[in-house]
């Protein structure tokens, strides 16, 4: 989904619940630090902000929610020193005296699942969810249910190992009146300002839930390495996109998209050598069978020996390169294309 039909699908407050939301679940104190600001910024309110940070303890526990809340309140103060004015927003509604949790909240997990749920395996734990989470915490009305699972989904994207509940959760958004198109933009939108990974397991769900076109690619962390720039520079030698990321005495980090591969190139008068520090592809020298790339592989690369690099078609992939044995007079020649045919006779189990 592009830009501008995400930001017709979500509003920019449901954006800034969800981007603070996974970021919270991340443990990425940073980046929400920047995000609380950016939707405080535009319209989200000091009110749903904590109610978010502080209904994502059932999800993602104490340590992170406390946390993320920390983090919150230290922007705020940062910002009404520097003058700025956040809209406090409304709090809760006060429950009535007679307010019963259990059944309310039975209702509400009926209502999201589709159907009753008991979890008789282990009954204390099904009292926590209906009593407390669905009861105490949704009964909350500052933020509505719809709020509440869009603030669940992205949270649940960013925890690995976590697909039975992600997919529940996806389900559950649409009974609880998150629209389809809402749920298509989240993807691009945790991409965008949370991460790669992020969003692949989201796509993973809707593909799961809604039917939706996706096959699902290995991703690597930029964190760990950087991504960089787009490789405009040498667009012109690689089908599909690239990115360079400088990394200090004639090292560069070079990431590949899935599919993306160089042309056939020589390395004259010097020996290029590989590393790969992150997913998985391929280097082929001509006339020989491909050679698999994945962490800690090393290729050194003779010189005058045609050849090729890049990711393989489900996996987004990393190596470091620097030349050594440089001569005088050293060049690139760059060759043509390596074709669909050639990239997809190479195979993809590694």
């Amino acid at each position: 989904m592009n830009a501008q039909n995400m930001e017709n699908a979500l509003t920019p407050r449901r954006q800034g619940l969800a981007v603070i939301a996974a970021l919270e679940a991340k443990g990425d104190q940073a980046g929400l630090a920047r995000a609380a600001a950016e939707a405080l910024d535009k319209g989200l309110t000091i009110s749903e902000a904590k109610e978010a940070l502080s209904q994502l303890y059932a999800y993602t526990g104490f340590p992170r929610s406390l946390n993320a809340l920390g983090t919150l309140q230290r922007v705020l103060a940062a910002r009404q020193a520097a003058g700025i004015h956040d809209t406090p927003g409304k709090d809760a509604d006060p429950l009535p005296e007679d307010y019963d949790a259990l059944k309310q909240g039975t209702a509400v997990q009926t209502r999201l699942s589709g159907q009753p749920f008991d979890y008789t395996f282990v009954p204390a734990t099904d009292y926590y969810l209906k009593a407390h989470l669905f009861g105490d915490i949704f009964a909350r009305n500052n933020l509505s249910f719809a709020d509440r699972e869009i603030v669940t989904v992205s949270a649940i994207s960013a925890l690995p190992g976590c697909g039975p509940q992600l997919i529940a959760h996806v389900s559950g958004a649409r009974n609880m009146g998150v629209t389809d198109a809402e749920l298509r933009a989240l993807p691009a939108l945790l991409e965008e300002k949370v991460g790669l990974a992020e969003a692949e397991r989201l796509r993973g769900a809707l593909k799961d839930v809604l039917g939706d076109d996706h096959t699902s690619v290995q991703t690597v962390d930029f964190a760990v390495w950087p991504k960089g720039e787009p490789n405009t520079s040498y667009a012109q030698y690689f089908t599909g996109n690239s990115y360079l990321a400088p990394m200090g005495g004639g090292v560069a980090n070079v990431t590949f998209e899935p599919g993306c591969r160089n042309n056939w190139h020589i390395h004259h008068k010097q020996v290029q050598v590989l590393i790969c520090v992150a997913g998985r592809g391929w280097y082929q020298e001509w006339g020989k069978p491909a050679v698999p790339l994945t962490p800690g592989t090393i290729i050194e690369i003779p010189e005058g020996v045609k050849h090729w690099h890049g990711a393989a078609a489900d996996s987004w992939m990393q190596h470091l390169t620097f030349h050594k044995d440089i001569q005088p007079g050293s060049t690139n020649e760059w060759l043509e294309p390596v074709t669909d045919g050639q990239y997809n006779n190479v195979g993809f189990t590694l």
